[in-house]
């Protein structure tokens, strides 16, 4: 199974994870987002890219330990383990960060294997994809639109070549 992660983030200095959202290649999804980041660490394409989409998905507001529980429960509930799939490694690492919380000192069994796109992402039918996909509504810069991006981008450029 494959799982493909997008998170926002407050800066690429002063890291703190603000949204998440994983997208199985059989349609589960999780989206989260954090309401104790911290706002003062935001840089200005942040505050003006991202905080703006925030608050559209009902139930997705939570704290950092609230996250670790809500992600580990999702990745205990999958079917078989999964491999992460992402375009930028600073998605990976704080998907397993907040896995880890304060509690944790190992993240659930189903977290299997990462795979990072890469070349991938060059690839014209890949690119088509990944633009065809976003829609009035769901801009790049949402975590659930750009992992459903990159989900759509994948499975175009796996068909591309089977």
């Amino acid at each position: 199974m494959l799982i493909f992660i997008d998170t926002e983030f407050t800066d690429f200095i002063q890291i703190d994870l603000i949204s998440i959202a994983l997208v199985s290649d059989d349609g589960r999804e999780f989206y989260a987002e954090r309401t104790d980041y911290r706002r003062e660490d935001c840089n200005d394409f942040v505050r003006a890219a991202v905080v703006p989409m925030l608050g559209r998905i009902a139930g997705a507001a939570c704290t950092r330990t609230e996250l670790t529980k809500r992600l580990r429960a999702w990745f205990e509930a999958l079917p078989e383990p999964a491999t992460l799939v992402y375009d930028y490694s600073t998605d990976r690492d704080l998907l397993v960060d907040a896995l880890l919380g304060d509690d944790f000192d190992a993240t659930p069994a189903n977290v299997g294997e990462s795979l990072l796109l890469g070349e991938v992402e060059g690839d014209p039918v890949y690119l088509a994809a990944l633009d065809r996909s976003y829609v009035a509504g769901w801009p790049r810069h949402h975590a659930l639109a750009d992992a459903r991006a990159m989900s759509a981008g994948y499975r175009a450029w796996k068909k591309k070549h089977e």
